[in-house]
């Protein structure tokens, strides 16, 4: 029994990294950083991914799984970010926002068009909500 849960556990960790790793970036990256379930909340787990923007780099306007509460780190750089109806603003390193569940991530770029800029992004999410992100059409 321990050993298909802990089967069960790597199969949904595989899958959200996966779906973490897709997001859609065309002037970035999307690197897995981190993802475990949360034993004492069955059912959820933790999803970090690092997002790196060149210069002047962007994400599309998206959206997130429907269960995903998100916490996001402005590891280096400047990022700007608008998340639903709230104004735009403008984070640097060691700041940090979050969205709610069910938000539209408006703008999500590089304040900079010299300097790259990073943030970690982690995600409470229920375990094997996938994919991650989803553009905006």
């Amino acid at each position: 029994m321990k050993t298909r849960f802990l089967f069960s556990t790597l199969l949904a960790t595989t899958a959200l990294l996966s779906a973490a790793a897709s997001a859609h970036t065309p002037d970035g990256t999307v690197t897995p950083n981190f993802s475990h379930s949360i034993t004492n909340i069955p059912g959820k787990s933790l999803v970090a991914v690092e997002v790196a923007y060149p210069p002047g780099g962007a994400s599309l306007p998206h959206s997130h799984a429907k269960s995903a509460f998100i916490y996001a780190y402005v590891v280096s750089g400047a990022i700007e970010s608008q998340v639903d109806n709230q104004p735009a603003r403008i984070y640097t390193a060691g700041q940090a926002f979050y969205e709610e569940p069910g938000a539209h991530h408006r703008i999500s770029r590089n304040a900079s068009k010299s300097e790259p800029a990073k943030l970690l992004a982690v995600f409470v999410v229920d375990t094997g909500d996938t994919p991650l992100t989803t553009p905006q059409k």
